[in-house]
């Protein structure tokens, strides 16, 4: 069987050169709570969420300016449960955030396409890298309830209609929260994931990679194999960087 993925963990593996124009080289990170790292170069860079540290504007500026700062030719990002001035629920009365403050970082966060850097909010993106291959993104920033915060969910029922929205066709999916069972166990030893986000990622049949963050401490990569019924191998990233302090590399065959 062709080769077609390739994982490697920043400080723990040596990451070799990029392996060429047959290969997209995706460099993952999560949960950098205003915090700036040493990020490998590749040709897209992903963040799934978490940029602030307790979702004020000046926070998220922290974050945004340094990705703005790196060379990845393309870079995606979705918001996470504690980015509360990127959430219009904040912007009500009685969250307490105000109204204008959660009006100017939206619109700061999708002001960034000049610099390379794309906002998703549950929605779809395209891009394609310089030898033709054309990739199909997908971000959503929602999480299941967990205290305060922002893009969450109660309910079956809430979780359905915004996993629904994913289109079947998508290579790249991006979300804040892990699905169930994958990379989502707490210090704890509790479960964490979404069942909903599970059940949708198994008819996700062309899905090579799926990045989120959200359970810091179980960062880590996987590749799934034990579908019977995929189309390809899926790499599961849980990129969160809160305490591993490093991203994770996956190169995908064009």
């Amino acid at each position: 069987m062709t080769e077609t993925v390739r994982v490697y963990r920043q400080g723990t593996d040596i990451i070799p050169p990029h392996p060429g124009s047959d290969w997209t080289r995706f460099v993952c990170i999560s949960d950098t709570h205003s915090h700036t790292f040493d990020i490998p170069i590749g040709d897209v860079l992903l963040h799934a969420g978490d940029l602030s540290s307790w979702g004020s504007l000046s926070q998220l500026i922290i974050t945004v300016e340094w990705l703005k700062s790196l060379d990845h030719p393309v870079k995606i990002m979705v918001a996470g449960n504690h980015d509360l001035c990127l959430d219009e629920t904040w912007a009500q009365p009685i969250y307490g955030l105000p109204p204008e403050e959660v009006h100017q970082a939206r619109a700061y966060v999708r002001s960034q396409a000049a610099a390379g850097l794309y906002y998703l909010e549950h929605q779809p993106f395209r891009f394609t890298v310089p030898w033709g291959r054309e990739w199909k993104v997908y971000g959503s920033p929602a999480a299941p309830l967990y205290a305060q915060g922002a893009f969450q969910y109660e309910t079956t029922d809430e979780a359905r209609v915004i996993y629904n929205r994913i289109p079947e066709d998508t290579d790249i999916l991006i979300t804040h929260t892990p699905p169930f069972m994958t990379l989502d166990t707490t210090r704890k030893g509790k479960q964490a994931g979404c069942h909903i986000l599970s059940s949708k990622l198994a008819e996700l049949r062309k899905c090579r990679l799926h990045v989120f963050g959200h359970i810091h401490e179980s960062a880590g990569a996987q590749i799934n194999t034990y579908d019977p019924y995929r189309l390809v191998d899926r790499v599961s990233v849980n990129a969160a960087m809160a305490v591993t302090k490093k991203a994770i590399v996956v190169d995908l065959r064009n």
